[in-house]
């Protein structure tokens, strides 16, 4: 198997991938994107031969664009261009999950600050501002006054990108210090772990601390349910405890996996590349048999 990696800078959770899949012999092209020019018909030469593009960009640009000229080329690319474009905003992941009836929360949008001031109330204090594009819980606020709401609505009101000019509001989730991320092969979990912290927010990157998640049925039911809702392909869902149900607060499309090796017994990259090899060679049998 030929992989091609993108990525514009190697972290941790790429040297683990790149570890894996040279140890059982697959030969590896990394591709830098910030190298790179994209032709409308021809790909670059660096994309020569590779049998599936693994997408580890840090920019969600990037990510958007080059999986949409790769699918162009004919490449196939983990994961793909609809998957990426639908997780790499917030108002698009949860429509998608709504749309497929995955229980996720109370979220509206507004486009001027009246508006969106308007929501804040109607969902009262505390409730939470999300920026539609980012992650590692950057530029989200926890709203607890009409002071606040003003406020932070008004100073994102005058920063320069489209997107500040799109409010994405969402009910405050009671959840117990915690929630959990699922990394999933199209919709089958790898492994889970929790993230728990004294903040209301409790990602990794925020040093929440982690510790390994055995799911239940209903879990298992909705990963399968959030991985199919937005293309499938390898995911991080992210989940909240909210009384006897969980809810689905996001899907993650360029999903980071080092904390969650270190917190299970699961080899996670193992996993991983065992599905990358299952989808060539489901790929290369279909292929042949159109032939």
């Amino acid at each position: 198997m030929h992989v091609g990696l993108l990525y514009s800078r190697i972290r941790r959770d790429e040297k683990l991938l790149l570890n894996e899949l040279r140890d059982r012999g697959h030969e590896v092209t990394k591709i830098d994107v910030r190298n790179e020019q994209f032709d409308l018909t021809e790909p670059p030469e660096s994309f020569a031969g590779v049998d599936v593009v693994v997408d580890r960009c840090l920019a969600t640009s990037r990510s958007i664009y080059i999986t949409r000229f790769l699918q162009s080329y004919g490449i196939p690319v983990v994961n793909s261009h609809e998957t990426a474009d639908i997780c790499a905003d917030k108002a698009k992941n949860s429509l998608a999950l709504a749309d497929a009836g995955v229980p996720t929360p109370n979220t509206k949008v507004a486009f001027t600050v009246d508006s969106a001031m308007e929501i804040v109330e109607e969902f009262g204090y505390p409730c939470v501002l999300k920026p539609v594009v980012g992650s590692w819980g950057r530029l989200m606020a926890k709203i607890d006054s009409e002071s606040a709401a003003e406020a932070i609505l008004e100073h994102k009101s005058t920063l320069g990108n489209y997107e500040h000019k799109v409010f994405y509001i969402q009910e405050f989730v009671e959840k117990p210090g915690r929630d959990i991320r699922v990394l999933a092969t199209d919709g089958e979990p790898v492994a889970a772990m929790v993230r728990s912290s004294d903040h209301w927010l409790t990602n990794a990157a925020k040093g929440a601390s982690v510790e390994e998640f055995e799911l239940d049925d209903r879990a298992k039911e909705l990963v399968k349910q959030a991985s199919d809702a937005v293309g499938g392909g390898l995911l991080g869902v992210d989940l909240m405890e909210a009384g006897d149900e969980y809810t689905v607060h996001e899907v993650n499309h360029t999903v980071e996996f080092k904390a969650l090796n270190d917190a299970v017994e699961t080899d996670v990259p193992a996993t991983v590349v065992d599905w990358l090899e299952a989808k060539v060679d489901g790929e290369q049998s279909l292929a042949e048999v159109s032939a």
